[in-house]
C-alpha cells in the first residue's frame, strides 16, 4: 500500500479529468483521474464507491486517509501505555481534544445513519484488492492537520469551538435529523464550506484548502503511474478538481507538511499579564509589609487559595486523593512560573495511579454521554489536568484580591473605579 461519478440517488457525479502533463515516460498515453466525492457516513456512498471501482477498473485507488487514520480504521493500532507527559505538555492536549471532538461528531452522525465513519474508504480498499488495483493513502498526516488547524484559529474561534463541544459532550443537541443525501450535493457542500470559512478563515484553510492541495499533488504524481480513481470527502471535490486543472500551480508537499511556527497568541499575552500582576503583588508585599508576619500571611493566603481551588478542581473531576494532594502542594509554585502548570503534575499523578492506554482512547470515541466519558481513564486524566489548571487560575486572581484587601496594599474597588 502506497503512502503517499455517475449520479446515484442524489450523490455527486464522479469527475473525470485528463491531467495535463501526466503522460507516461514513453509519451504514448495520457492517464485519467476519476474523483468520487462521498459523505463519510453514508451507506449510499459505500455502494457508489464499490460500483465506480468495479466499473472503471483503475490502476490505482487513492483514498483520503493517512497511515495513522488507516491503522485506526483497520484496528492495527499498537496497544501501549499513553505517554501522558507528552499529552499534557506543549499544547498537545488541545490538539487531542479537537481531534477527539471531530471524531465524536462524525461517529454520532454515523450512528444515526447506521454506517461507521470511514466505511466507504475501507470498501474502496477491499474493492481495489478484488480488482487488482494498487491502493494509495494520499491524505496529510492527521496530527499535522490538527496542529495547523488549531494554530490557525484565533482566540475567539477557539472559544466558540470549545463552547460547541459542551452540548454534545453532555448529550444535548442530538435530536436534529441529518439529511445525509443532501451533504453530497455540490451546492450544499459549497455552502457548508463557505459558512465554515466565515467562522474561521484560517481554520478552513488548514482543514480544507491545504488538504485539497495536498490530495491534488499526490493524485497528480500518481497519475503519472496509471489511471487513478480517488475516493475523497465531498467537501474536497471542488478544490481538488480546480488544482488538477492547473497542476503547475499546486504547492509542494514540503510546505504543506510543515508544523505551524510558534507565534505570539492571546494566551501567551494573557499569561504574561498575569505573571506581571503576580510580580507586582509580590513587590507590593515586600515593600509595604509591616512585619515578617505580614509576608507569612500573604504566603499562607496564596498557598491556601491557589492550592485549595486547584485541589477542588481535581476532586470535581473525581480524581485520586493523591492527585488532589499534589495539586494542593504545587499550585502556589506553578502559578508563579508561566512554564509549568498545576494540572500537569496532578494529571501525571492521576495517570500513574490509573494507567490509561490506547484502548481508553478508542473507548472514549465510543462514549455516548458525559457520564460514560467520566468512566474512561484517559478522559479522567484530562479532566483532572484541566480542572486543576482552572482552579489554580481562579485561585491566582482570588488570592491576589484577598492579599490586596487583607494587607491593605491596594483597594480593588478604587482601582476598578479608576480604570472605568
Amino acid at each position: 500500500m502506497d503512502n503517499t461519478d455517475a449520479k446515484m440517488d442524489g450523490a455527486l457525479p464522479a469527475v473525470r479529468l485528463v491531467v495535463p502533463g501526466s503522460e507516461t515516460i514513453a509519451g504514448s498515453e495520457i492517464h485519467e483521474v476519476i474523483i468520487v466525492g462521498t459523505a463519510h457516513v453514508s451507506e449510499k456512498s459505500v455502494a457508489e464507491v464499490v460500483s465506480k471501482i468495479e466499473e472503471a477498473r483503475p490502476d490505482i485507488v487513492a483514498v483520503e486517509l493517512c497511515p495513522a487514520r488507516y491503522r485506526a480504521l483497520t484496528g492495527q493500532e499498537e496497544e501501549k501505555e499513553i505517554k501522558i507527559s507528552e499529552l499534557l505538555s506543549g499544547g498537545k492536549l488541545y490538539f487531542f481534544l479537537v481531534q477527539w471532538f471531530l471524531a465524536y461528531i462524525q461517529r454520532k452522525i454515523g450512528d444515526e445513519m447506521g454506517v461507521k465513519p470511514g466505511s466507504e474508504m475501507l470498501a474502496a480498499i477491499e474493492a481495489a484488492k478484488r480488482t487488482g488495483a494498487r491502493v494509495a493513502l494520499v491524505d496529510r498526516d492527521v496530527g499535522i492537520t490538527i496542529q495547523r488547524f488549531w494554530s490557525a484559529m484565533g482566540f475567539l474561534d477557539k472559544v466558540r469551538l470549545v463552547w460547541s463541544m459542551i452540548p454534545p459532550a453532555l448529550g444535548f443537541g442530538g435530536d436534529e435529523k441529518i439529511d445525509i443525501d443532501s451533504i453530497t450535493q455540490e451546492d450544499i457542500v459549497t455552502q457548508m464550506v463557505a459558512e465554515f470559512r466565515k467562522i474561521s478563515p484560517g481554520a478552513a484553510n488548514a482543514l480544507v484548502d491545504e488538504r485539497d492541495a495536498y490530495l491534488a499533488r499526490n493524485l497528480y504524481l500518481l497519475s503519472k503511474q496509471g489511471r487513478v480513481l480517488a475516493v475523497v470527502g465531498a467537501g474536497h471535490r471542488e478544490g481538488i478538481t480546480r488544482h488538477l486543472s492547473h497542476p503547475e500551480k499546486i504547492p509542494a508537499l514540503e510546505g504543506l507538511n510543515e508544523k505551524p511556527k510558534k507565534r505570539i497568541t492571546f494566551a501567551k499575552i494573557f499569561g504574561a499579564v498575569v505573571s506581571l500582576l503576580i510580580l507586582a503583588t509580590i513587590g507590593l508585599v515586600l515593600v509595604n509589609a509591616k512585619s515578617s508576619q505580614s509576608i507569612l500571611l500573604a504566603f499562607a493566603i496564596w498557598f491556601a487559595v491557589t492550592g485549595g481551588l486547584s485541589a477542588l478542581g481535581v476532586l470535581l473531576a473525581r480524581g485520586h486523593p493523591l492527585s488532589a494532594l499534589t495539586a494542593l502542594m504545587v499550585a502556589w509554585m506553578t502559578t508563579l512560573n508561566p512554564f509549568v502548570a498545576a494540572g500537569w503534575f496532578a494529571g501525571m499523578v492521576e495517570a500513574w495511579k490509573i494507567k490509561p492506554t490506547v484502548s481508553d482512547l478508542k473507548r472514549l470515541a465510543q462514549a455516548d454521554s458525559f457520564s460514560q466519558m467520566m468512566e474512561n481513564r484517559l478522559f479522567r486524566v484530562i479532566m483532572v489536568a484541566a480542572l486543576s489548571n482552572l482552579g489554580a487560575m481562579a485561585g491566582t486572581f482570588i488570592g491576589i484580591y484577598i492579599i490586596w484587601k487583607k494587607l491593605e496594599l491596594v483597594d480593588p474597588a478604587e482601582m476598578l473605579r479608576g480604570i472605568i
